[in-house]
């Protein structure tokens, strides 16, 4: 086979084009192969009714807190017509029909600019690539749950009505029992039979708002097990003969292991092995308190010859790509003309990195047997974790068999597949089963941090204040086409888009063109080339991007001489949700309109498919350090299938960006990072994390993300607050100090 190569892709002209479309347009069908225990019977992909009338609901999406569990299942539950009491959820196996081409678009498609939608949507289908990630579980999955829900429904109706002789078209459901006037019969009684009955053509699904499930705020489902300590999270995984391992890795992926003492970590009682690989050493024990003490008697050292990486060249490689020619990603008018021998407003912001600190760090359990690999471990994408375990010991994926496991946190770290790989090859090399846990300090050492960023930002106002001109140069690294390059190195669409013209970022710009009526505008992507790899973080480019914009959009308003929330309504023009969530935010929080001394912000922001306005009131200490004393949020997210577990998520996303706004970001020094210690994040603790206040709007549009929803306003919101409090701009992220 010839090499792929631009010229030989593109040679046919048309004809290359129509081989791309036609093999993504290609139809196949994919077969659900959801495992059944005896007395269930399956209902399609997603959907399983025992005997003993338990509703059991397969879900695609990982639950690490975000409340995936019980949203998804409360979809099927509420077109089926279930009992709440009796549903329960299981992990669905890695499968095509899993697949979240959303989540990916979300993550990847930056990466894919040039590439058809329909192939990339094909591809990531056939590869399977499930991923938990970008606020799309609801997104992707409601309508195949629903139609999962109503197509068993019918199928049960239909047993029904044979047995009562009548039209399964008169026939209902309700709290697990199919009814028809005074008859009734449980779900467990027809399922056997139901599931040889066939489909009509088209699903009726459910109307009204009458006796739903969905809308109501149900119990959780994961939270009992959680609280009585039932839940099982990775590092309950017990197998018989079962050691642990502890690790250390060089700090950059180009660092390899050089040396190792070994003599050291084998007087640490309980070790049984050491593990050397070229870019890492573990230590293997009978306890993992044992084999990270042996970690530390290795004292293994690393040698690498890339640029030493530190807070002052991050900085200098933001400042040169902003200096060097950017890729427009979306414009309109002509920005150049509009500022051409006219007064400018001009403006710089930074963020730093950020950091995940997720409560669990990296683990997994593995063991090798019979020629095939299993593995218990904490992944937002196993389709990708089984990928690297069957690479990194050189077996076809069919060998690995992949249990995801409820996450502890993660907020995008267990993305990450680095911790499959090295657990499989200890598995392989050790024949048997054996836990690998990375330490704290090995979680923050390696963390992909949110990518650092910079901006300059210039406008032009008319005379009355409006916005005639807007641009936006923003300096971050590609990191949506870095994460498709590390997770996916094997992936077929890489294979073609390395041949294809390159281009702005669109995960790293995410966010970046603003909500408002500009006449002309103009936002350029400057990829920033650094030794520093970044990833994906809840809230994603958008923590970045609003902050930026909405800073700015502050200033423009003191400009102006306008008041901050009026401003932002005036420029909105025909975004409703948006001006609907300001204004409530502004009644609800009392808004003085921002004057100085008040201590009091604004922001808003809308991302995948919701909207939000946060008004924050901050001030600064005695020891001079931004203290937020209270958070108010408006939310429009669509129909709210469970308001708690929406505002849950507001809440907690609120309180992450809190920690971001004004905790410790990373920090390098020398190669190294300098955080490693939990409590070196100065994140929000209960004695002083700020009073929260979250209104969900109602609405009729289709459901929204939420889980990233809270994070992106919350920065900016709070720089507004501490600035009309003291009267000094903080351009700085995290907003330490003032610029």
């Amino acid at each position: 086979m010839p090499a792929l190569t631009r010229r030989n892709l593109l040679i046919s002209g048309g004809v290359g084009a129509g081989l791309l479309v036609a093999w993504a347009a290609w139809p196949r069908t994919y077969l659900p192969h959801l495992a059944t225990a005896p007395g269930e019977t399956a209902f399609g992909a997603y959907l399983k009714i025992g005997r003993d009338g338990q509703v059991i609901v397969a879900v695609p999406q990982v639950e690490h807190g975000q409340g995936v569990y019980t949203v998804l299942a409360q979809i099927v539950a509420d077109e089926l017509g279930a009992d709440w009491r009796t549903v329960g959820v299981e992990a669905a196996p890695i499968g095509p029909l899993y697949a979240n081409t959303l989540g990916a678009e979300t993550l990847f498609s930056g990466a894919f600019t040039h590439i058809p939608e329909g192939l990339r949507e094909e591809a990531w289908t056939r590869d399977a690539l499930m991923l938990t990630a970008g606020s799309t579980s609801v997104r992707r999955f409601e309508a195949p749950l629903r139609e999962a829900g109503a197509a068993a429904r019918v199928l049960l109706c239909k047993a029904a009505a044979r047995r009562w002789d009548v039209a399964w078209e008169e026939c209902d459901t309700d709290g697990g029992f199919v009814v028809h006037n005074a008859q009734r019969l449980r779900f467990s009684e027809l399922a056997a039979a139901a599931a040889s009955e066939a489909l009509p053509d088209e699903l009726p699904l459910r109307l009204g708002e009458d006796g739903r499930l969905s809308g109501q705020s149900l119990p959780r489902l994961d939270v009992p097990a959680k609280v009585d300590g039932s839940a099982n999270f990775v590092a309950d995984v017990r197998l018989p003969d079962m050691v642990f391992a502890s690790i250390r890795q060089g700090p950059r992926a180009t660092s390899r292991l050089l040396s190792v003492n070994k003599p050291a970590a084998e007087k640490v009682r309980g070790v049984v092995a050491v593990v050397e690989h070229e870019r890492w050493v573990a230590a293997v024990a009978t306890s993992w308190w044992s084999a990270n003490r042996a970690l530390t008697a290795l004292a293994p050292r690393f040698a690498d010859d890339g640029p030493t990486l530190h807070d002052a060249a991050i900085l200098r490689a933001l400042d040169a790509a902003l200096d060097a020619p950017g890729y427009r990603v979306a414009g309109a008018g002509d920005v150049s003309e509009v500022f051409r021998a006219a007064r400018l407003i001009e403006a710089e912001y930074v963020a730093l990195p950020a950091l995940h600190g997720a409560v669990e760090t990296p683990a997994a359990t593995a063991q090798w047997q019979n020629q095939r690999l299993e593995l218990w471990i904490a992944t937002q994408a196993p389709s990708l974790a089984r990928a690297a375990a069957a690479e990194a010991i050189g077996v076809a994926q069919g060998q690995v068999i992949v249990h995801p496991m409820m996450v502890g946190g993660s907020f995008g770290a267990a993305l990450e597949p680095d911790v499959a790989r090295q657990v499989a090859i200890l598995a392989v090399r050790l024949r048997r089963p054996v836990q690998l846990m990375w330490s704290r300090g090995e979680a923050l050492l390696q963390d992909r941090v949110r990518a650092p960023a910079k901006a300059r930002m210039t406008a032009r106002l008319a005379a009355n204040g409006a916005i005639l001109g807007w641009q936006a140069k923003i300096a971050v690294a590609a990191t949506g086409h870095d994460m498709a390059a590390r997770m996916m190195p094997d992936s077929l669409l890489r294979r073609i888009s390395g041949v294809l013209p390159g281009g702005g970022d669109g995960y790293a710009m995410s966010g970046a063109v603003p909500a408002y009526r500009l006449p002309a505008f103009a936002v350029d992507h400057h990829p920033a080339a650094m030794a520093l790899t970044t990833g994906h973080l809840r809230g994603g480019a958008d923590g970045y991007t609003a902050f930026f914009t909405e800073c700015f959009l502050d200033e423009l308003a003191q400009a102006a001489g306008s008041e901050p929330m009026s401003y932002r309504v005036g420029m909105l023009g025909g975004d409703p949700r948006l001006a609907r969530c300001l204004t409530t935010v502004a009644a609800l929080g009392g808004w003085g309109g921002g004057i100085a001394g008040s201590g009091q912000g604004i922001a808003c922001h809308a991302v995948a498919g919701s909207a939000i306005a946060v008004l924050a009131e901050a001030q600064v200490d005695d020891g001079g350090r931004p203290r937020v004393d209270r958070l108010v949020a408006a939310v429009d997210c669509g129909r709210a299938i469970n308001p708690d577990v929406v505002r849950q998520q507001i809440e907690g996303g609120l309180i992450f960006g809190t920690g971001i706004a004004i905790g410790r970001g990373a920090s390098y020094r020398d190669g190294l990072a300098q955080v490693r210690m939990f409590g070196d994040l100065q994140s929000p603790t209960l004695d002083d994390a700020p009073e929260v206040t979250v209104e969900l709007i109602a609405s009729a549009s289709d459901p929204g993300g939420v889980s990233d929803l809270g994070v992106p306003a919350v920065a900016p919101a709070i720089a507004n607050a501490l600035h009309a409090a003291t009267g000094v701009r903080r351009r700085t992220l995290p907003l330490r100090s003032s610029s």
